[in-house]
């Protein structure tokens, strides 16, 4: 479990899309610029609306190599960062 491995994660409970999504934003870069190539983000499942916010942001990030949702938990996003930002990742 990702838990386990100390892998960085961001909890968005509470927030709103566009909060949300500037916290990833800032999230993913911090996490990029410290050498982690693995994070979590913790959006919950409710009606899907946070969920759907960070899905649709993280197709467009530089730094986001592939994601997608914990086949255990769909409340959480699994995220690869890029090694580099050149075209082979």
């Amino acid at each position: 479990m990702y838990l386990d491995k100390q892998i960085p994660t961001i909890d968005l409970h509470g927030m709103d899309r566009e909060y949300a999504i500037f916290k990833v934003k800032e999230f993913i870069r911090d996490c990029y610029q410290l050498g982690y190539r693995q994070l979590v983000i913790i959006h919950g499942r409710g009606q899907g609306i946070l969920q759907q916010a960070v899905s649709k942001y993280l197709k467009t990030d530089k730094y986001v190599l592939k994601y997608k949702l914990d086949f255990m938990n769909p409340g959480c996003t699994l995220v690869e960062l890029r090694v580099s930002l050149d075209k082979t990742g």
